[in-house]
């Protein structure tokens, strides 16, 4: 058994990239989930499968919380819990691009503590563990240390930038870049490639718990749409979208959104 909870995720993840790459997204069987909750593939039930024995086997205190699983009661109980995404980007994977990524987390008490997002078709493997610091491939990264909004580079998609979502409908003049992996584009943010991360849509808990700590380890801030600390486990398993920078822009950031009510 893998001695600590980072090191037992980065283990699932790389074997995650195994099975998830026996696929093409061309060809893999796809299924559309109900409610426009977009599709699933072979490979999204495999990992998943493969997840939910190997996890919760290595760690049977732990609650579950999945993607591709039927959400329970059971978790709230539960001091830890996994957070997992087996796959994420799933329409990239169909395609056959190669930005979809393995998202991996463990929550303690509503805050994750151990994390690893795995870009198998790229080779990147971010992780992070509370305290210890953000890693690709093991070399540390830092966020970006930008301080001003106005020319940041940020990763969104076009309706975060529609006036109505900034304060006088004044849209901050930024470069903007898009990635389908949520995951993978908190990901960037930490590694400092991008100086910020937006999205106000409200977002599933399990693609964005991982890329929350290793922003964080990353020295990056990360909040709700409102500013408010993200908390991971909630009975509705989603948070009020994501912004995510360096700690002056952030401020910035945050400050220049319209209000939205409680």
């Amino acid at each position: 058994m893998p001695a600590t909870d980072l090191d037992l995720l980065i283990e699932a993840a790389r074997e995650s990239g195994r099975i998830a790459t026996r696929y093409s997204g061309k060809t893999a069987k796809t299924w559309h989930k109900p409610d426009d909750q977009g599709p699933v593939t072979e490979a999204d039930l495999a990992v998943n499968e493969m997840l939910q024995r190997e996890l919760p086997a290595a760690r049977p205190d732990y609650g579950w919380l999945s993607e591709e699983t039927e959400d329970t009661q059971a978790r709230l109980a539960q001091e830890k819990v996994f957070i997992i995404d087996p796959i994420d980007g799933t329409r990239s994977f169909i395609e056959g691009a190669d930005t979809w990524a393995h998202s991996l987390a463990i929550a303690t008490n509503g805050q994750v503590t151990a994390a690893a997002i795995y870009l198998p078709l790229l080779d990147k493997l971010y992780a992070a563990s509370a305290g210890q610091g953000a890693t690709l491939n093991g070399v540390p990264i830092r966020a970006s240390d930008r301080t001003q909004l106005t020319g940041a580079s940020m990763i969104a998609a076009k309706p975060n930038l529609h006036p109505h979502n900034w304060r006088g409908q004044k849209v901050p003049e930024i470069k903007r870049a898009y990635r389908p992996s949520l995951a993978y584009r908190l990901s960037l943010v930490a590694e400092g490639r991008f100086d910020a991360m937006l999205t106000l849509r409200d977002s599933w808990e399990w693609d964005i718990a991982a890329g929350d700590l290793i922003l964080r380890e990353a020295g990056a801030i990360t909040t709700d749409k409102r500013g408010q600390p993200l908390r991971f486990n909630n009975p509705h398993p989603q948070v009020k979208g994501v912004v995510a920078a360096a700690p002056a822009l952030h401020s910035d950031l945050a400050g220049r959104l319209a209000q939205w009510p409680e």
